[in-house]
C-alpha cells in the first residue's frame, strides 16, 4: 500500500516538500489554510539567488533548486528569466569588495565578470552612470513572477505528481498521524508542518524554545514608461554586500560594513538594502527593509519607503517609473546563524521553518535533501 503525507502550507517550502515527497513514492495531499498561497511566497523579487549563498553546500543546493524550478516552469509554459545579476559599485571600498569577490568567486568555477562603467552602461539599461565605478555580473541568478509562479506551481504537482490540494482549511491541532481542522480530520503516514511563522500556533512551545525570530519587510512594484528597454539583470546597490553570506570572504567587506554603519545609520538600523528585479510584464520590484521581532507591525513606514527609494537613485534611473504597489511580508528567520529549522516533534511529525528570506532560492533543493533522510 502506498505511503501517505500531509504537507501544511502552500508556500514555496510547502510545495517544495511536496514535490520531494510524491517522487519517494508518497501519496501527497497539501493543506492551506486560504484559497491561494498569500504568505511570504508571493511577496519577495521572485529572485532565485545563488550568488548570495557561500560556497559548497548551501551555493550548491541554491544551483540544485533552480534546476528544479526550470523543470517546473518549463513543464507548465511559466515564465522565468536567467538574467543573471549586477552588483553596482559608486565607492572606491565597493570597487575593491567586488574585485576580491571575482577573484574568490573564479576559483570556485563561478562564471562571474568584472565590468567596467563603460560596459555596464552599455550593456544595461538605466544604470546610473553618474559617478558609477565598475560592477560585478554574474549569470547563476534568474528571476520568476513570485505571484504568478507560486500559485501555478499547484497545477504541475497535480498533473505531473498526483498531488491533491485541499484549499480554505486551517489545521489547528495534530495528534499523531491526524491534523484537525474543525470536525474534519485528516490522515497520512508523515506531516510537514510548512507554514513558515504561523508554526507557532500548532506548537507554541516548541516554537517558544526555538532561536527564531520574525522579519518584516516592506517593498514596492514600479511600471516603466512604455517605450523603455529592460533592465537586462537583477540589479543592486552596494548595501547588498553586507547582506549575504556568500561575499563574507571579501577581505574588504568590513571596511564598507564600517563605513555603512557611519554614514548610512538608519539604513543599517532599518536592515535596507536595495536591489531591482523585473517581471514578464516589464514590471520592477524594488526592496527592502528587515524589521525584527515576534510582533511585527502591521503597517507599511512611509520613511522605509523614502529609504528605500532615496538609495535606489544613487543605481538606476527611475525618476519616470510610476509606482504601482507597495506592501510588506514576514518571515521566520533563525537567530544562531543556522539556515533552516527542521524538527520532528513527534512520531511522524515533522517542522521545516527558518529559511529566512532565502526560501525562493534554497527550497527545492533542501526539500529534497531532507526527504532523503527520512
Amino acid at each position: 500500500m502506498q505511503s501517505s503525507a500531509i504537507v501544511i502550507g502552500a508556500g514555496i517550502v510547502g510545495l517544495a516538500t511536496a514535490r520531494a515527497l510524491s517522487l519517494k513514492g508518497y501519496k501527497v495531499t497539501i493543506i492551506e489554510r486560504n484559497e491561494k498561497a498569500v504568505g511570504a511566497s508571493i511577496r519577495n523579487f521572485g529572485m532565485v539567488w545563488p550568488i548570495g549563498q557561500p560556497s559548497g553546500i548551501m551555493y550548491n543546493r541554491a544551483i540544485r533548486s533552480k534546476m528544479i524550478w526550470k523543470e517546473v516552469a518549463d513543464s507548465i509554459g511559466l515564465w522565468y528569466d536567467e538574467c543573471g545579476s549586477l552588483h553596482t559599485a559608486y565607492y572606491a571600498d565597493e570597487w575593491m569588495v567586488l574585485q576580491e569577490l571575482y577573484e574568490h568567486f573564479k576559483v570556485e568555477g563561478r562564471e562571474v565578470e568584472l565590468m567596467n562603467k563603460r560596459d555596464i552602461t552599455m550593456e544595461f539599461n538605466s544604470v546610473n552612470e553618474y559617478e558609477l565605478i565598475g560592477g560585478l555580473y554574474s549569470s547563476s541568478e534568474m528571476i520568476v513572477d513570485a505571484r504568478t509562479a507560486i500559485n501555478k506551481i499547484p497545477e504541475y504537482l497535480n498533473e505531473y505528481l498526483n498531488v491533491d490540494f485541499v484549499w480554505g482549511k486551517s489545521i489547528t491541532r495534530i495528534e499523531g498521524n491526524k491534523a484537525f481542522s474543525g470536525s474534519t480530520v485528516y490522515e497520512a503516514d508523515l506531516i510537514f508542518v510548512c507554514n513558515g511563522a504561523d508554526f507557532e500556533t500548532l506548537y507554541p512551545s516548541i516554537f517558544a524554545e526555538q532561536e527564531i525570530t520574525k522579519c518584516k519587510l516592506q517593498m514596492l512594484r514600479y511600471s516603466m514608461p512604455e517605450e523603455s528597454k529592460p533592465l537586462g539583470a537583477a540589479i543592486c546597490g552596494g548595501l547588498s554586500l553586507i547582506h549575504y553570506k556568500g561575499f563574507e570572504t571579501a577581505e574588504s567587506l568590513p571596511v564598507i560594513r564600517k563605513r555603512y554603519e557611519t554614514e548610512m545609520e538608519e539604513y543599517i538600523r532599518l536592515g535596507i538594502h536595495v536591489m531591482v528585479s523585473q517581471n514578464e510584464q516589464l514590471e520592477l520590484t524594488v526592496g527592502d527593509s528587515h524589521e525584527y521581532g515576534l510582533n511585527p507591525g502591521p503597517f507599511d513606514e512611509s520613511k522605509i519607503n523614502e529609504l528605500i527609494t532615496g538609495y535606489l537613485k544613487q543605481f538606476i534611473i527611475c525618476d519616470e517609473w510610476k509606482l504601482l504597489q507597495s506592501w510588506n511580508g514576514v518571515y521566520a528567520k533563525m537567530t544562531n546563524h543556522a539556515t533552516e529549522l527542521f524538527l520532528q516533534p513527534e512520531e511522524g511529525v515533522y517542522i521545516i521553518n527558518g529559511l529566512g528570506g532565502a526560501g525562493m532560492t534554497l527550497s527545492f533543493g533542501l526539500a529534497e535533501e531532507l526527504i532523503e533522510k527520512i
